[in-house]
């Protein structure tokens, strides 16, 4: 790191679990963030502002008025342009000295095919069951670590799915690829504003534990955020030796 790095990131230097070697993991590190909306608003600007190297951003939205209630890396003034348009003027403004691509796109297996090969990390900051269900069986193609992250109305929750661990279960272990879950959406259920910044972040903070390999990523568990009650629960998920995806069967 040079001088102006080792000033920048000097809180986290401080930090027995990250130090100068975990640093310069994150300066080396390729994060994939798959939606710029609500979740990745919040993930996006806590990886930049942490150092994470390398950014692609991907979305194929446009940033709409109704979005300015939550989703942050977005202003007045970007109404009617790209999201990764946008979130990269943001991020670029946040930590000028990182690396952010960005790909006005959804995300289909053949470009996941294209990016994953590369990077580090996966979030999934998206909004539906089928997008989560493609990038959960790319991440177990490619053997890349998954953060999974949703929030509806009051409700959050976020996982992470790491297909290089033997126990970890995937996305598909959980709700099932064959199921048809009806897809609901902010703007017919609604949402409270700062709870896609809290799983957003903790998404985010989720995503550096993997990248410097400390503490106890949810690997295994599920967390679950109420924010009526401001209440954090845990469930123990575990791989299912049938899963249509994960398992070796398949």
């Amino acid at each position: 790191m040079n001088d102006a790095q080792l000033l920048r990131y000097s809180r986290h230097l401080l930090l027995e679990d990250i130090d100068v070697e975990g640093q310069e993991k994150l300066l080396n590190a390729h994060a994939l963030v798959i939606g710029a909306g609500g979740l990745g608003s919040a993930a996006a600007p806590y990886l930049a502002a942490a150092g994470v190297g390398h950014i692609t951003l991907v979305d194929h939205d446009e940033v709409e008025l109704t979005n300015l209630q939550r989703q942050i890396m977005h202003t007045d003034a970007m109404v009617g342009k790209s999201k990764v348009v946008s979130g990269k003027q943001f991020l670029n403004q946040l930590n000028p000295s990182i690396q952010i691509e960005t790909i006005q796109a959804k995300a289909t297996a053949s470009l996941l095919d294209e990016l994953l090969p590369s990077v580090d990390i996966v979030l999934d900051c998206t909004d539906n069951f089928s997008t989560r269900h493609l990038i959960n069986a790319s991440c177990v193609k490619y053997q890349k670590p998954l953060v999974s992250g949703s929030a509806l109305r009051f409700d959050g929750q976020v996982s992470v799915f790491d297909p290089r661990m033997t126990t970890s279960p995937c996305y598909a272990c959980i709700f099932s690829p064959d199921e048809n879950f009806e897809e609901v959406s902010c703007a017919s259920m609604g949402i409270f504003s700062p709870l896609v910044g809290i799983i957003g972040a903790i998404q985010a903070a989720q995503a550096l534990q993997v990248l410097i390999q400390f503490g106890e990523p949810l690997v295994g568990r599920m967390l679950l955020w109420d924010a009526r009650t401001t209440q954090v629960d845990q469930i123990r998920i575990a791989r299912n030796p049938d899963c249509p995806v994960c398992s070796q069967k398949h």
